[in-house]
């Protein structure tokens, strides 16, 4: 069979794009997956978080989809009766000199349509978390908890139920342009299709250049650590408690989530994986080793963070430093309260100059659209994502919607 549109990639951002694709137009779709599940890597191993759109800067395409993507997933899990809670968060300042970073937050949420935010002193943010310690901090109502491995499930299940069909255990390893077709070549077979949407993750780099593209970034994976809340000290932690991020690094920082299972993680860090799909310290790969250390934007990369690098691996090794790091939020978390929790590899992509891609970063060629940065809230805005990658489809692919 030649397929209209063939979408690479089985995580949560492939099976919106498809599951939109399929409603809105009269296609053959193909969803093809490297591995015998979907929602394995990214998807499969996210923490659950609804971000409320909190962090981006205003304008920004992740400010833009977070807000409006979070909205259609409470809507989404609703219709699907899939367990949702807006639980909210807050955001805790420890120093005097963090209470500027509160306050550009509060202003890019107010900005970006956030409602509800409202500014804690000490005793507000401890009628909210009373174990917490801080001096000030932001309530946001609209973050919320869920599985987001059970909605990209739902999402294939209402993709193929519009007529998507799905195969797994089926890598790319070759595109070759034939007139007004693309020839894939894969672990399992031949397929041909008119277009192809790149929605590959950890691999979306490589997916790009095995079409003949220069991608113009390179994802080098991190991987985050979290500890598990024993259950005796689970009441530590209400909902969800972060801390004011660092400006100069595009991550969140060590915090503790509250899940819609009811378990609590403390974490992550953020340490380089010597494979893309790396989930334990000792994970390596040569091919994956190699393609980062090969690269000079890794290295323009590296001496730029080394300092917040080392203190990340430090605390990868050390329970105690870890511990450390929470203890500034919560004050009375004991190394024995904490167990082995989950990992993720998260997909960083770097431009050539070694800077790291804070928004995400699409690229449209010929029959293609190639998703290469989707960092976090893509869980959260998989549906606004997803909409957009299906309206850009049926525009470049001339795709017909259905009646």
């Amino acid at each position: 069979m030649r397929y209209d549109v063939t979408i690479i990639g089985g995580g949560i951002i492939g099976l919106a794009t498809a599951m939109i694709l399929a409603q809105r137009y009269d296609a053959r779709l193909l969803l093809i997956e490297a591995e015998g599940e979907l929602a394995t890597h990214q998807t499969g191993h996210n923490s659950g978080v609804i971000h409320s759109g909190l962090y981006y800067r205003p304008g920004s395409l992740k400010a833009r989809n977070c807000v409006t993507g979070a909205a259609a997933l409470y809507d989404f899990c609703e219709a699907g009766g899939i367990p949702a809670e807006r639980c909210g968060k807050v955001v805790v300042a420890v120093r005097e000199e963090e209470l500027p970073a509160l306050a550009e937050l509060q202003r890019r949420g107010t900005a970006n349509g956030i409602e509800g935010i409202r500014r804690l002193n000490r005793e507000e943010l401890r009628e909210q978390e009373p174990h917490l310690e801080g001096i000030a901090g932001l309530q946001v109502p609209a973050t919320g908890i869920v599985d987001f491995r059970r909605v990209a499930q739902a999402y294939a299940e209402t993709a193929t139920a519009a007529g998507l069909a799905i195969q797994l255990h089926t890598r790319l390893t070759g595109v070759v342009k034939s007139g007004s077709e693309l020839i894939l070549e894969t672990t399992r077979d031949t397929l041909r299709t008119g277009n192809l949407i790149n929605c590959g993750g950890l691999q979306s780099d490589r997916i790009a250049r095995i079409c003949g593209l220069k991608p113009g970034v390179r994802i080098v994976p991190f991987r985050g650590e979290y500890y598990q809340l024993l259950p005796a000290r689970q009441h530590l932690v209400r909902n969800l408690i972060y801390p004011v991020p660092d400006p100069r690094f595009p991550f969140l920082g060590v915090h503790f989530t509250r899940m819609i299972d009811g378990n609590r993680e403390a974490g992550p860090n953020a340490v380089l994986a010597w494979k893309r799909e790396g989930y334990s310290r000792l994970s390596f790969s040569l091919r994956d080793s190699w393609a980062i250390l090969s690269t000079p934007a890794f290295w323009r990369m590296a001496f730029k963070y080394a300092r917040v690098g080392l203190v990340e691996q430090h605390r990868s090794w050390n329970k105690a430093a870890f511990v450390k790091a929470l203890q500034r939020l919560l004050p009375a978390i004991q190394p024995e309260d904490l167990a082995p929790g989950n990992t993720g590899v998260r997909a960083q992509a770097l431009d050539l100059k070694g800077g790291l891609l804070d928004d995400f970063h699409l690229l449209e060629k010929e029959r293609m659209l190639h998703v290469l940065n989707a960092p976090s809230p893509a869980a959260t805005a998989s549906l606004s994502i997803g909409a957009e990658l299906a309206a850009r489809a049926g525009r470049n692919f001339g795709l017909r919607e259905r009646s």
